[in-house]
């Protein structure tokens, strides 16, 4: 019997805690279940499997990154617009490195999928951080995977303590956003201000 008080919600951010704690990878669910202080059994009340806990993380996570992304971008455009995406989102990730890891390819599930509403959300503020450089529609799916692979990187080398020749990662990090500014102004010289 599941711990009185014990909701679906409670289990799934119990697991992105220990996520962010112990590694994606590590996750087990008797590892979460001595976290709830319950036995294993009880969590199948709440989650169908391991499998369903993980896609469960990615979709909270990128929610979550989602909402960050879009408060940070409110008010911005050009450059400020492009350094508050890659900076609110490097942010996340180095915040939640372990729940943030379950959003890389976990797949969706189907039309009604959070993950999916969460993913398009992050997608709509990547397109609007970019939309005063004047990319058409297209080029703006490679523009929004550019990005999104130059700040996965990015964050994911500083995680793993990537990062280990002399020079300040922030200031490599200030770097890469003028590069990629200077990159969107020259491919599309009449767009950006």
């Amino acid at each position: 019997m599941p711990r009185t008080g014990l909701s679906s919600h409670d289990v799934v951010a119990a697991g992105a805690e220990l996520a962010d704690e112990v590694g994606f990878g590590e996750l087990t669910m008797g590892l979460l279940a001595e976290r709830l202080g319950i036995r294993t059994p009880s969590l199948y009340k709440h989650v169908t499997d391991l499998a369903d806990l993980r896609h469960r993380i990615a979709a909270q996570a990128m929610s979550e990154a989602a909402d960050v992304i879009r408060d940070a971008l409110q008010g911005r455009s050009g450059r400020d617009a492009v350094a508050a995406l890659l900076d609110s989102f490097y942010g996340y990730v180095i915040a939640h490195p372990g729940r943030y890891a379950a959003t890389v390819g976990t797949g969706f599930t189907g039309p009604d999928d959070p993950l999916l509403a969460a993913t398009a959300r992050v997608i709509d503020s990547i397109s609007a951080a970019l939309s005063g450089y004047g990319i058409g529609d297209a080029e703006m799916v490679h523009a929004i995977r550019t990005i999104r692979c130059t700040i996965h990187g990015f964050a994911m080398l500083q995680v793993s303590d990537g990062f280990h020749w002399s020079g300040e990662p922030g200031d490599t990090f200030d770097w890469m956003i003028q590069f990629i500014d200077r990159g969107l102004r020259a491919g599309h010289p009449a767009g950006a201000g």
